[in-house]
């Protein structure tokens, strides 16, 4: 991970954590293991105020351009679980997927798909919704959240 742990802003994170919270429904034995990664992942997780955040994180409604070695190209948004729509290639914070790339950055690998048969993604791009004045976090006020 580019910046160690995962980057996440401080009210999206807990956000996340009450989408995880209210998941009842596991897909597949490959889900429930991403889902339980990013629980992990979120115990040392760096919790940044808006404007400290990195222009380069994933955060919810950004636009996130992944690719791998085998030609897959993609490019979809990370939404709330609510706002899903395949078809317009809005994918939820906690599918497969979305919990994958949330909190992380450009250039960061992925491990994609189910056991087996797993591809190697980069994170080649990403987009925020509001990145007009963004810049990187260094120097900003970080707050690291230990869940317990």
């Amino acid at each position: 991970m580019k910046y160690g742990s995962l980057v996440f802003e401080t009210n999206e994170f807990f956000i996340i954590k009450k989408y995880q919270e209210m998941n009842y429904t596991i897909e597949d034995y490959a889900h429930k293991n991403v889902l339980d990664v990013l629980t992990q992942n979120m115990t040392t997780a760096l919790c940044l105020n808006e404007v400290d955040i990195p222009f380069d994180i994933i955060t919810m409604y950004s636009t996130i351009k992944v690719s791998s070695a085998f030609g897959i190209r993609q490019t979809f948004q990370v939404v709330p679980p609510n706002e899903v729509d395949l078809k317009e290639n809005k994918i939820s914070v906690i599918s497969s997927l979305g919990a994958s790339v949330i909190g992380r950055a450009q250039g960061d690998r992925i491990s994609y798909g189910l056991p087996g048969d797993t591809v190697s993604l980069v994170i080649e791009k990403v987009k925020q919704p509001k990145t007009a004045n963004k810049t990187t976090a260094k120097g900003g006020m970080t707050k690291e959240v230990k869940i317990h």
